[in-house]
């Protein structure tokens, strides 16, 4: 079968060896494959090279692939905060800073996450690995998408809602 990223939006250039669905799923066969000799990849300004124990290229890559998901689900979770700051109004009339609470616990909330990622010893602990700035840029164009659905749907809401209001209007005159 043709090879296929585990991401297949994955824009960065960092070195990943592809692989195949068949070798995702049984990636704990690794030791009786032939021939599997993955590439070296960056994490965070790391090299991670894997000439002793091909294998490990799972377990490593686990974490970067665990710091990716954690990291836009992390994003996700600010954007959708400030998509509450209105049920219906778009945030072009509802910006973020007219609640500077909310502003403030995203940027705690981002900083802590930095922290978790940045400082050695917490990484290790959490089993994460350093973020560079691509991978960041790829967290966030995976993450933004939820700002623009909840965009979408607050339109489609505010048309329905104008639509009963106008049909109430007319039944009361």
């Amino acid at each position: 079968p043709a090879p296929a990223h585990a991401l297949s939006l994955y824009p960065l250039q960092d070195g990943h060896t592809p692989i195949s669905l068949h070798q995702l799923t049984h990636w704990h066969q690794c030791s009786t494959w032939e021939d599997f000799k993955p590439s070296p990849w960056t994490a965070g300004g790391e090299r991670h090279v894997f000439d002793a124990d091909p294998c490990s290229y799972f377990d490593e890559g686990k974490m970067k692939a665990s710091t990716l998901s954690l990291s836009v689900l992390v994003a996700i979770e600010m954007f959708n905060a400030f998509n509450a700051l209105s049920e219906d109004s778009s945030l072009l009339s509802v910006p973020p800073w007219t609640n500077p609470y909310l502003v403030i616990a995203c940027f705690v909330s981002f900083g802590l996450h930095f922290v978790i990622l940045y400082i050695p010893a917490l990484a290790a602990m959490f089993g994460i690995v350093p973020l560079s700035f691509e991978e960041w840029q790829l967290v966030i164009l995976l993450a933004f998408p939820v700002i623009l659905i909840d965009e979408v749907l607050k339109f489609f809401g505010r048309i329905k809602s104008e639509a009963e209001f106008q049909s109430r209007k007319l039944k009361t005159a």
